[in-house]
C-alpha cells in the first residue's frame, strides 16, 4: 500500500501523507549534547595548545597568527573528519624545520600553497587506502627523523633564549653560538630560565596540593609565570606581535622551480602523514588502557584519519596557517583528561578561535624568549633516551644515527632517504651474513648456523654438512628467524641421506629446543593437540629418531615411538594407550620442556600467583590453556562433571570445590573467578534425562547440585539466556547457558567470595565455549538480560557477570 495517496479535490496538489496504523512513531530529531568530560578535556588541551602554537609559529619564522589558524583548523576540521576521534591535530614540532626551510626558500604565501598541495596529496593517498603502508617505515627512521628535528629546533631556539636571532641553517646556528654566548641578554635569559624552571618543577610538586595543581598544564603555567614576571618587573623584551587579522596573508600561487615545489610537497606530505598515523596508533594504545572507553571510541580508521589530515591541511594552507599533523602531547593530554568523543578535539578548536579573536591584548604580553624556551624544551624531548635504548637493543642504532645526522646536516627529506638506504643495507647485510661452525663433542657432531639461512649460504652449509662421517650423530643448531626454500631443500636432502646411512640428525634452536621433525615423520601433519585416535600417519621406511632419554631399540620395541602406534590405537588395541602416553611425555621433554623450564623454575622458587580461578567441566574437549591462551602459573583450575559449584553448608556438599574456592580467594588472592560451561555437556544431558527414583549413584548424587539450574530454566519469571543475540539451539544448550549463570549465584553465597566482592578486589565472570564452533562467549548482564557475547580474534571483552 502506498504511503502517499492524492486527494480527490486536488489531484495535482501536494499528496497527503497517510501513516500506517502499525508503523512506529517518527524518530524525534537527535539533540546535540556535549559530555562534561569532553568539555573539561577540551579546556585542558586548549591551555596546552595555545602557547605551543605560538611557539612553533615563532620557531618557523611564520606569522604568529599562522600557529593559531593551524590549531583551530586542526581541532575543527581534522577533529570532525579524522578517523582517530581522540587525536588532537595542529601545528606540530616535527614540522618546524621543514616549514622554516620552505619559508626561507619560497616565502610565506608559497609555503601556504605547498601546504594546500600536500593536503590534496594526502586526500589522494587516503582514497588509495595506503595509510597502513606508512607504518611499514622502520621505527628507527621515524625516531631518528624526530630526533634530528628536535636537535635543529633546540639549537635554533637557543639563540632566542640567549636574546639573539637564529640563522636559517642548523650548522650556521652551531657556528654562531660562541658569539651569541658572548652577547647574552640578561632579561631574555632570566625569563627563559624561569620558563624552564616552572616547566620542569610544576609536574613534580608533591602531595595533594601538587595533585590539584598539576591539573593546570605545565606549559601554560611556565609561559604565564614568565609573562607575569616580565610585566611586573617592567623588563624590556621582544614580545608577541599579532598584526590585525585584516592584514593576515593567505595562500598564493606557488612560485619557484617545479622540482623544488614537488619535493617540498612530498616532504610535507611524508612528515605530516607519518606523524599523524603514528600518533593515531599511539592514541589507540592509550585508549586500550581504559576498557570503559575502548568500546565507545573503537580503533582508529587510519585511511579516514589521513583523509581528515588532508582536509585540514587544505583548509589551513588556504587560510594562511601552518601545516597540520597529529600532536602527541595534546593527544595524550586529551585522553588523560578523560575525553570520550571527538567533541573535545573540536571544542578545543573553538576555544582557539575565541582566543585568537578576543585575547590578542593578553597574548601580546608574552615574551618571545619564554615561547622559545618552551619550544626548545619540546625539541630536547624529541631526542628520546627510551627510543635510543630501544633501537640499540634491536641493533638499529646505525639507522637511527644516520637518519638523525642526515636531518640535522642535510634536511628532513634527505635525512629520511639516507635512513631508508641504510636500513635496506643493514637488512641485506643481516640476510646475507651467515656464520657456520662445526665441532665434535663426545662423538656428536654439532653444526651451528648463526644468522638467516638463505641460498647465499647453501654452498658453505653443504660443504660443512658433508664433512661429517657416515653414521655419525649430528645436531644442527639453527639460530635465525628465516630459512628460504633453497636452504630448506639442501638441509632436508642431507638429513634424509645421512639418516639412510645409519646416522641420526636433530635440528634444534639456539636454546636446544627441537624445531623440526625427524626424517621418518617428514610427512606427519599432526599437531600437539591432535587426538591419539585421529593419528593417521603411516609408518615410514626411513630410520626413526630415538627420543632423548629413551633406550634405543628396534622399531616397535618399548624404547622407540613409531608412527604406527597411533594407527594401532585407532584399530582398538587398548594396550597401546600406555605407549601413546609415553610418546606424549617424550614429545613434551623433547619439544616443550626446554621452552618452559626457565619459567617453571621461577615459579618453583617464587610460588604460584595465579590471577584467576577457572572452574570448568571435566570434558576432555575443553583444553583450558588453549582456549584462554594461558601458561604456567596463570590459572588456578578446578574441573568437575558439569562445572558445578555446590552451595556452601549443603548436606552432601563437596568440600573439594569449597576448599579450592577458599584457597584461591583467601590465600592466592585471585582477582577473578570464571565459571566456564560448554556445548554438548553430558552432565546437563544426564540432568535433563534423569528419571525420579532408582538407585542413588555417585553421579546422581553429584548432579543434584545442578537441579537449581534446571529450576531456573523452567521458571517463568526469569529471562532465558541468549547466545550472541540468538536463542539457544535446543533445550540442552539452554540448560548449559543457564547453568553458568546459576553457578555464579552459588559462588556469591560463599563468605570469602561475598567479602571480596564487597571490597572490590574480585570479579566474577561467566563463560561458554561452543565446541563445534571453537568459539568462546563471555556473559554480559545487560538490563537483566543474560546475554553471552562472542569474543572475536581482535576483541578484548571484559564483562563482569
Amino acid at each position: 500500500m502506498s504511503a502517499c495517496v492524492p486527494t480527490r479535490a486536488a489531484d495535482s496538489t501536494r499528496p497527503k501523507r497517510i501513516h500506517q496504523p502499525h508503523s512506529p512513531p517518527p524518530t524525534p530529531p537527535r539533540r546535540f549534547r556535549i559530555a562534561g568530560a569532553d568539555l573539561s578535556a577540551s579546556i585542558a588541551v586548549f591551555l596546552i595548545a595555545l602557547p605551543l602554537s605560538l611557539g612553533i609559529a615563532l620557531a618557523t619564522g611564520a606569522p604568529l597568527q599562522a600557529g593559531l589558524v593551524a590549531a583551530a583548523v586542526g581541532g575543527l576540521v581534522a577533529g570532525r573528519l579524522g578517523g582517530s576521534p581522540l587525536q588532537v591535530s595542529g601545528p606540530a614540532a616535527g614540522l618546524t624545520v621543514v616549514t622554516a626551510d620552505l619559508i626561507h626558500l619560497y616565502g610565506w604565501r608559497t609555503t601556504c600553497a605547498i601546504t594546500v598541495l600536500a593536503g590534496i596529496t594526502q586526500l589522494g593517498l587516503a582514497c588509495l587506502r595506503v595509510a597502513r603502508t606508512a607504518l611499514a617505515v622502520s621505527p628507527a627512521i621515524v625516531h631518528g627523523m624526530l630526533a634530528g628535528i628536535g636537535v635543529t629546533i633546540a639549537v635554533a631556539q637557543l639563540h632566542i633564549v640567549l636574546g639573539g636571532t637564529p640563522q636559517s641553517a642548523v650548522l650556521d646556528n652551531i657556528r654562531a653560538l660562541p658569539d651569541q654566548l658572548a652577547n647574552v641578554d640578561p632579561a631574555a635569559v632570566s625569563m627563559s630560565a624561569l620558563t624552564l624552571l616552572l616547566l620542569l618543577a610544576w609536574p613534580r610538586i608533591p602531595g595533594r596540593v601538587g595533585e590539584l595543581l598539576r591539573k593546570v598544564p605545565a606549559a601554560l603555567v611556565a609561559v604565564a609565570g614568565a609573562t607575569a614576571t616580565a610585566s611586573l618587573a617592567g623588563l624590556t623584551l621582544p614580545k608577541v606581535d599579532l598584526p590585525s587579522w585584516s592584514s593576515h596573508a593567505l595562500a598564493g600561487l606557488p612560485e619557484g622551480p617545479v622540482l623544488g615545489i614537488v619535493a617540498a610537497v612530498l616532504t610535507v606530505t611524508l612528515v605530516c602523514s607519518v606523524q599523524s598515523l603514528l600518533g593515531a596508533v599511539a592514541v589507540d594504545k592509550l585508549v586500550a588502557g581504559r576498557p570503559e572507553l575502548q568500546a565507545r571510541v573503537g580503533r582508529s580508521d587510519l585511511d579516514r584519519e589521513l583523509l581528515g589530515q588532508g582536509a585540514a591541511n587544505i583548509a589551513s594552507g588556504a587560510l594562511g596557517g601552518l601545516p597540520v599533523a597529529g600532536v602527541a602531547v595534546r593527544s595524550s593530554a586529551n585522553v588523560q583528561a578523560g575525553a570520550v568523543s571527538r567533541n573535545s578535539t573540536m571544542l578545543h578548536g573553538v576555544f582557539v578561535v575565541v582566543a585568537a579573536l578576543l585575547m590578542v591584548p593578553i597574548l601580546e604580553l608574552i615574551p618571545l624568549a619564554s615561547l622559545a624556551a618552551l619550544v626548545m624544551a619540546v625539541g630536547i624531548q624529541m631526542v628520546s633516551l627510551h627510543h635510543i635504548r630501544t633501537v640499540t637493543r634491536h641493533r638499529e642504532v646505525l639507522v637511527y644515527a644516520v637518519t638523525t645526522l642526515g636531518v640535522v646536516v642535510l634536511g628532513v627529506l634527505e635525512g629520511v632517504v639516507l635512513g631508508v638506504s641504510v636500513a635496506v643495507g643493514v637488512a641485506l647485510h643481516r640476510l646475507a651474513r651467515t656464520r657456520i661452525t662445526h665441532e665434535e663433542k663426545g662423538g656428536v657432531h654439532y653444526v651451528r648456523v648463526r644468522g638467516q639461512l638463505t641460498f647465499l649460504a647453501v654452498p658453505r652449509l653443504s660443504r660443512t654438512l658433508h664433512q661429517m662421517p657416515q653414521g655419525a650423530s649430528a645436531v644442527v643448531e639453527l639460530d635465525g628467524s628465516f630459512m628460504d626454500h633453497a636452504a630448506y631443500e639442501a638441509l632436508h636432502d642431507w638429513q634424509n641421506a645421512h639418516s639412510a646411512q645409519g646416522g641420526t640428525v636433530e635440528l634444534t634452536g639456539r636454546a636446544g629446543a627441537r624445531i623440526a621433525e625427524p626424517a621418518g615423520s617428514a610427512h606427519c601433519r599432526c599437531r600437539p593437540w591432535t587426538p591419539w585416535r585421529n593419528h593417521h600417519c603411516e609408518p615410514s621406511a626411513s630410520p626413526q629418531f630415538v627420543p632423548s632419554g629413551s633406550p634405543a631399540g628396534e622399531p616397535g620395541e618399548p624404547g622407540e615411538v613409531t608412527a604406527s602406534s597411533g594407527r594401532r590405537a585407532r584399530d582398538g588395541e587398548r594396550g597401546q594407550s600406555g605407549h601413546q602416553l609415553a610418546r606424549g611425555i617424550s614429545a613434551f621433554q623433547r619439544n616443550t620442556a626446554p621452552l618452559v623450564r626457565g619459567e617453571l623454575a621461577r615459579l618453583a622458587r617464587e610460588g604460584q600467583r595465579p590471577s584467576q580461578l577457572f572452574l570448568t567441566c571435566a570434558d576432555s574437549r575443553l583444553v583450558t590453556s588453549m582456549i584462554t591462551s594461558s601458561g604456567p602459573g596463570d590459572l588456578f583450575v578446578v574441573r568437575n562433571v558439569g562445572n558445578l559449584v555446590p552451595l556452601p553448608g549443603e548436606e552432601s556438599g563437596d568440600d573439594s570445590v569449597a576448599a579450592a574456592i577458599e584457597y584461591a580467594v583467601d590465600v592466592l588472592k585471585v582477582r577473578s573467578i570464571t565459571v566456564c560451561g560448554h556445548s554438548g555437556c553430558g552432565a546437563m544431558q544426564a540432568l535433563m534425562n534423569a528419571e525420579p527414583g532408582g538407585a542413588m549413584t555417585p553421579l546422581k548424587r553429584w548432579l543434584r547440585h545442578g537441579l537449581p539450574s534446571l529450576e531456573r530454566m523452567a521458571a517463568k519469571d526469569r529471562p532465558w539466556a541468549r547466545l550472541a543475540g540468538r536463542a539457544p539451539a535446543d533445550a540442552v544448550e539452554q540448560l548449559c547457558l543457564t547453568n553458568v549463570v546459576q553457578q555464579l549465584e552459588h559462588l556469591r553465597a560463599y563468605e570469602s567470595v561475598a567479602r571480596a566482592l564487597r571490597e572490590g578486589v574480585l570479579e566474577l565472570h561467566g563463560m561458554y565455549f561452543h565446541v563445534g564452533e571453537a568459539q568462546a562467549y563471555l556473559l554480559a548482564d545487560r538490563e537483566g538480560a543474560e546475554l553471552f557475547d562472542h569474543v572475536c580474534a581482535s576483541e578484548d571483552l571484559r564483562h563482569p557477570a
